[in-house]
């Protein structure tokens, strides 16, 4: 069966296993998956990931970060959808909770964080925010 949004699946899965407590989780890997979990790992909202091969396909095996038992990730939201495509300019780059949480912007230049974005003065793809 195919997915239609990917993306919003691996933050739905991440989103579930925060509320059920879990230490890790694992959602199917593709290399939007891989470079979103790079994100989040240099941003230090997940402990890790390694790719695991498991039967066919292969799998992201993504630790999750807690700290005093409290999820590090509180909100995870889906912005640009396949139905409905959300782009930005390098001026226009939304800021996250006061820049407390991170948006994750699809570039030219790869998937980066809403700083990286500024820093770089690129515009692009708001994929999701996450605090």
């Amino acid at each position: 069966m195919t997915m239609t949004d990917p993306v919003a699946d691996y933050l739905t899965r991440l989103r579930n296993a925060i509320q059920a407590g879990h230490k890790k989780v694992d959602v199917p890997a593709s290399n939007m998956k891989r470079e979103l979990s790079k994100v989040l790992l240099a941003h230090n909202l997940i402990g890790g990931f390694t790719e695991v091969k498991e039967g066919l396909l292969p799998v992201l095996r993504i630790q999750l970060k807690y700290h005093n038992g409290t999820p590090v990730i509180t909100g995870l939201k889906r912005i640009s959808t396949p139905g409905l495509r959300t782009y930005v300019g390098s001026q226009d780059v939304p800021r996250v909770l006061g820049g407390l949480g991170i948006a994750v912007i699809s570039t030219s230049r790869g998937l980066m964080s809403d700083r990286q974005a500024r820093a770089s003065n690129v515009g692009g793809e708001v994929v999701c925010e996450i605090w």
